[in-house]
């Protein structure tokens, strides 16, 4: 089979621009960019191009931002592209079979999962939270299904008991690129194979309401929570009157107070603040009140001189 040569490009986010930069500069054609329309982001909710509008911007490629595809006149305008391939990382949209079936060699999708587990939007975070070991990059064929098509590259990484979705989900960018340069680089002699039928999961989208931590649940599990809810929309308790969000922490098995009730204080020092859980004990090293900057707790602590062991974390309504 002939490589590819005119390629359209499909993606929104840093995840994708990494991809979009790895075809850049190993000097593929890519004819058009699909990016999702400029949204507002920020505090002050300005209207800002995302990361793979303004990588194209910078290189000068042609780009297209259409809300769907579900007008004649964004199925029509891609057609004209006479592409060989479209290439999907992180794009936003649903791509109806007039779209798939569009480039001569059709669509492949840049999956940060090892499919068939975690199909969907938020794969990164629901392997971390999951207490996943591993996670890996899936390239695959496109169908109308979420994520069914079969695969034609696979490459794997180990998640390590530190990793946060951002940390996860910078290494999965790079093996995602690397992955697509191969699957590119070998077009004529990659065999798609279908993804078994066992073992499908399913990443929905995070919504804000789960970064209210429970303290009820073992440390363990309270800490995925953490770490697979960083940068967004990052894991939160009440402290008094106030929201406390928590960016960094890790689980303190030698310190935990079985008698304490969970979401209690039962230790403060220099590492940071000794939560008891349902079961065992988690240390908050950095979290961040409203309006405030993300702090080392032992600094929090001090602007806080009601923070003290027997302050009980958490309400009962959350």
């Amino acid at each position: 089979m002939v490589a590819p040569k005119r390629i359209i490009f499909a993606g929104t986010p840093e995840f994708a621009a990494v991809a979009l930069r790895r075809l850049i500069e190993d000097g593929h054609e890519i004819v058009a960019v699909y990016c999702q329309p400029d949204r507002p982001s920020g505090r002050g909710r300005v209207i800002l191009p995302g990361p793979v509008k303004r990588l194209a911007l910078d290189h000068q490629l042609h780009i297209e931002q259409p809300i769907d595809f579900k007008t004649d006149e964004a199925i029509i305008s891609l057609k004209n592209l006479h592409a060989d391939l479209m290439v999907v990382a992180a794009y936003g949209l649903i791509l109806p079979r007039a779209v798939l079936d569009s480039p001569r060699f059709g669509c492949i999708n840049i999956h940060a999962s090892l499919l068939p587990r975690w199909r969907g939007a938020a794969p990164i975070q629901r392997a971390i939270c999951a207490g996943d070991t591993e996670s890996g990059i899936c390239i695959m064929r496109m169908e109308e299904g979420l994520d069914t098509g079969p695969v034609l590259y696979s490459t794997r990484t180990p998640i390590d008991a530190t990793d946060t979705a951002a940390t996860l989900h910078d290494r999965l960018a790079h093996l995602g690129a690397t992955a697509l340069a191969h699957v590119l680089s070998h077009w004529d002699s990659l065999q798609a194979v279908p993804q078994p039928e066992s073992g499908v999961l399913y990443a929905r989208k995070l919504e804000k309401h789960e970064a209210w931590i429970d303290w009820n649940h073992e440390a363990v599990v309270i800490d995925r929570q953490i770490r697979g809810l960083n940068p967004w929309p990052v894991a939160q308790t009440r402290m008094g009157t106030e929201v406390l969000r928590i960016h960094r922490a890790h689980p303190d098995p030698l310190r935990t107070d079985p008698a304490a009730r969970p979401g209690t204080i039962v230790h403060l020092d220099k590492e940071g603040w000794v939560i008891q859980t349902g079961k065992g004990s988690i240390c908050i090293e950095q979290a961040q009140l409203p309006g405030g900057n993300v702090l080392h707790c032992s600094v929090l602590g001090r602007a806080r001189t009601w923070t003290q062991p027997g302050l009980q974390l958490g309400a009962d309504d959350e």
